[in-house]
């Protein structure tokens, strides 16, 4: 085996626990996997003479991409995007992808992922790396141009909004099921009051249409609001199909064989805290969805 073989075995090795890191970086699958590729290319081109770590370093060069993109990103938008739901990761209630089988083996919610969508580049650097990934504030602080302790800061401002704004689900996967199914049959039969038992009070639904007529994209709050919002879905809840949304019970609804929408739900003591709908068909378009095929 020449170097170049095994700079490619090893780099295999890591290629789960990249795209991981990757994903909650930038929220979007496709680009996780172009941050992950850019690491390869780096590695191929620099070898791996001197270092100790090959995990610990590809892991802060993935680091480093990811957060040159989200500076990108935050540079290209004039103004913050007050909906903006990231790319959900779409898996079958009975079987999962091998591809998808490493990010929902630790799967971050949706909820949560929006929530870090509010945080500075930098302050998500220093959440992901050290709070999701044990990264030593040591090896964070020089790809933040920070000291130790200034990105120890970052990673404590960025954990107070994320422990104060994104609700904590229920682990009972078989429950939150029966409430998404609860949910759909609600929806299909136009049952406001069966709605209204399924969402807590102060429910939260975020829908994302990307770059559609105006008025589309929506962010609605309390039961009673998002309840006449999804009385306006129930024409396609009976085209829409239970699926794992970011390692939760979710749906994916398509017409015509496209997909259309696809929701994800945090569920906390038995109620629907949060709904976050992707309904952006550029970006729906990108998601492998062949995975929820019969």
């Amino acid at each position: 085996m020449n170097d170049h073989e095994w700079l490619a075995e090893r780099f295999e090795e890591n290629r789960s626990h990249l795209r991981a890191v990757a994903y909650r970086m930038l929220g979007s699958v496709s680009e996780a996997d172009d941050a992950v590729q850019e690491a390869w290319l780096r590695l191929s081109r620099s070898g791996a003479d001197g270092v100790e770590n090959l995990g610990g370093w590809l892991t802060t060069v993935v680091g480093r991409v990811c957060l040159d993109q989200l500076r990108t990103r935050k540079a290209r938008r004039e103004d913050p995007l007050e909906v903006h739901v990231p790319e959900p990761i779409v898996a079958r209630l009975d079987t999962v992808d091998p591809e998808h089988e490493a990010l929902l083996a630790d799967s971050v919610g949706l909820a949560l992922l929006v929530v870090l969508e509010t945080l500075t580049p930098v302050e998500r650097l220093a959440f992901v790396l050290h709070d999701m990934f044990a990264v030593p504030f040591d090896e964070i602080a020089p790809l933040v141009d920070r000291t130790p302790a200034a990105a120890r800061q970052l990673a404590s401002r960025a954990r107070r909004r994320v422990q104060g704004t994104a609700p904590a689900p229920d682990t009972d996967l078989a429950r939150q099921r029966e409430v998404v199914d609860a949910f759909l049959a609600a929806s299909r039969g136009g049952d406001f009051e069966a709605l209204l038992a399924v969402l807590d009070p102060d429910v939260v639904l975020r829908a994302d249409a990307g770059d559609a007529p105006e008025g589309v994209s929506t962010l609605v709050r309390g039961a009673r609001a998002v309840v006449e919002r999804a009385l306006t879905f129930s024409r396609f809840a009976a085209f829409a199909r239970p699926a794992l949304v970011n390692g939760a019970p979710g749906l994916v609804t398509t017409q015509g064989g496209r997909p259309f929408s696809v929701m994800g739900f945090t569920i906390a003591h038995g109620k629907i805290v949060e709904i976050n709908i992707l309904a952006d068909l550029a970006r729906l378009s990108r998601l492998d969805l062949t995975v929820l095929d019969d």
